[in-house]
């Protein structure tokens, strides 16, 4: 599966911010998709996944104010991100496997990355 990212950029604080990651490939083996960022001199994190049936996960850090989605037609995953903070700052990566537990063991590598895409948050 591959994996292209797209929609960062920089925002205000309290902004928002939609990302997108158009896959294709072999798209119908991804089970869980799912989105992390690595903020600079940190550990890549979590953010939110997402399964094939729909189900959500979310990091504490980000509930109620980043949605996760997809629209299998076309092959897309999203990340809506409301009120963001300069704590949101971080390269956001897409990522796919097709093993469902991914979307909840998160300490579990998943098989493919996108690329990446830069969300600054300053004022």
């Amino acid at each position: 599966v591959q994996l292209v990212e797209s929609g960062g950029g920089l925002v205000q604080p309290g902004g928002s911010l939609r990302l997108s990651c158009a896959a294709s490939g072999y798209t119908y083996s991804s089970n869980c998709m799912g989105w992390f960022r690595q903020a600079p001199g940190k550990g890549r994190e979590g953010v939110a996944t997402i399964d094939r049936d729909g189900n959500t996960y979310y990091a504490d850090s980000i509930k109620g104010r980043f949605t996760i989605s997809q629209d299998n037609a076309k092959n897309t995953l999203y990340l809506q991100m409301n009120s963001l903070k300069p704590d949101d700052t971080a390269v956001y990566y897409c990522a796919a496997d097709r093993d469902r537990s991914r979307c909840w063991n998160w300490a579990l590598l998943f098989r493919s990355w996108g690329q990446g895409t830069q969300v600054t948050v300053s004022s």
